[in-house]
């Protein structure tokens, strides 16, 4: 009796993609006729609520393709959120976390993923070595990578991104997670599963534009660091101990002034003014992170709002 073929699902979110959508569903669908043929799927797509044409691609292509799945939300959530929503309800036994539809990831590193996942690895992530953007961009991404890795208390994979195969085992751990803004990333590390990286080359954008502004890359690093880094508080306690060890040092250095040189030009007074302001602003930013430190945690574990607001799935069983 022929064994029963294994499932991969394949999670992209989109946004405004009308340009990509098309080119990204028939390369996926000919790496599974072709290259991966001994395996079902299913190709997830996660709109955000474009307010272009994608969600008339997505249901021209679903009705005629019912590998496909769609998942429809009532507005934009941001990438992390529709994506992480698209990763729960994948039922594959492994699980492609997230092909960006510009193909700037290419689809067929899922070809090595699946390749060393089959070698028994439950967590194949994509290493972007090669980076198709300007220097600045690349200067800023590697100072990035830096921090996050150097002060994480989780060991992040560098260079590398939600572009990632996992392993149903690692999917149902990701399950156990509860979190209003998901660092997918960091939480498929911090799982510790057996892991190995695939070099690749991440490409220029061919058509439409990116959505990712500077902004929401600011906003996904600093959710990176907050997630799994205590860096921002212990830079406020560093500064604030830093300032108020300043204010003492000038206390000492003001006192020899007053007591061996008349107190220089500074008025009577003025100097113990400076030196307590510096000093009471240097305590109140000590506290002020050490405070940060249990607001954070309060506010992570409390806050339960829905991941997503869904308008409409397509394709999924009921």
């Amino acid at each position: 009796m022929e064994s029963e073929k294994k499932f991969i699902s394949v999670i992209t979110p989109v946004f405004n993609e009308e340009s990509n959508i098309f080119d990204c569903y028939e390369k996926v669908q000919l790496i599974f006729k072709e290259e991966l043929a001994q395996y079902e799927y299913e190709h997830i797509f996660c709109d955000n609520g474009s307010t272009d044409n994608t969600v008339n691609a997505l249901r021209e292509i679903s009705q005629k393709d019912k590998n496909i799945k769609v998942i429809i939300n009532s507005r934009n959530f941001g990438i992390l959120r529709s994506t992480f929503n698209g990763l729960m309800n994948a039922s594959g036994d492994a699980v492609v976390v997230l092909l960006a539809a510009d193909l700037q990831d290419p689809p067929e590193a899922i070809i090595e993923f699946v390749k060393k996942w089959e070698e028994g690895y439950e967590v194949v992530f994509g290493v972007r070595k090669v980076r198709r953007e300007n220097i600045i961009m690349r200067m800023i991404r590697n100072f990035y990578y830096h921090i996050v890795r150097k002060f994480s208390y989780i060991s992040i994979p560098f260079h590398a991104n939600a572009f990632q195969l996992i392993d149903k085992k690692v999917l149902q751990a990701l399950k156990q997670f509860d979190d209003y803004y998901p660092s997918i990333r960091g939480m498929i590390a911090s799982c510790g599963f057996k892991s190995i990286g695939v070099d690749l080359e991440w490409r220029k954008r061919k058509k439409g534009m990116s959505k990712n502004t500077f902004y929401h890359l600011f906003d996904e690093g600093l959710n990176d660091l907050i997630s799994f880094s205590f860096l921002p508080m212990r830079v406020a306690i560093i500064a604030g101990l830093f300032i108020s060890f300043a204010s003492i040092v000038y206390a000492i250095f003001s006192l020899i002034t007053v007591l061996f040189f008349n107190g220089g030009n500074a008025p009577s007074g003025i100097p113990t003014l400076i030196v307590a302001l510096f000093f009471l602003s240097g305590i109140q930013l000590v506290f002020l992170g050490i405070l940060g430190e249990y607001i954070c945690a309060i506010h992570f574990q409390v806050r339960k709002r829905p991941l997503v607001i869904e308008r409409e799935r397509i394709n999924f069983d009921k």
